[in-house]
């Protein structure tokens, strides 16, 4: 795995973490924010054929 690979996996995980911890405080500002970065995240990995797996958010 290259370290661009690694590098947006770890920020998908982070990102998922976020998010729910987010979701578990009621913090609605913050949730909006990681599901936005999570999104992108998708996305770039999408376009360059980064396979995430299963996600738990």
């Amino acid at each position: 795995m290259d370290a661009f690979t690694a590098g947006l996996l770890h920020r998908i995980k982070t990102t998922e973490s976020g998010l729910t911890r987010a979701r578990e405080e009621g913090d609605d500002f913050l949730a909006d924010v990681e599901q936005g970065e999570l999104e992108d995240l998708r996305r770039l990995a999408a376009e360059h054929g980064v396979e995430i797996g299963a996600t738990s958010v």
